[in-house]
């Protein structure tokens, strides 16, 4: 669901119905470099993960991503 939220902030109307898990979500909702950092902000904030710049070749695909955000605990604030 944070994949899915994160992309539709970026690409309102985003259709993950028929997208495989392993499908390049840049290519698949077209976005650009700006959108695609959009999207891992919003996915950070969502998912209360903390990404870097490290983790975008990871996020390319829904599956990456669910990979990644299952590795991370959420970071707590003090």
């Amino acid at each position: 669901m944070f994949v899915q939220e994160a992309a539709q902030r970026v690409v309102p109307g985003a259709d993950f119905t028929s997208l495989a898990p392993e499908v390049d979500l840049r290519d698949a909702f077209e976005m650009d470099s700006l959108d695609f950092l959009e999207f891992v902000e919003a996915l950070a904030e969502i998912s209360g993960r903390e990404l870097t710049e490290n983790d975008y070749p990871s996020l390319d695909t829904w599956d990456g991503c669910a990979r990644l955000l299952e590795s991370r605990e959420p970071v707590t604030h003090r």
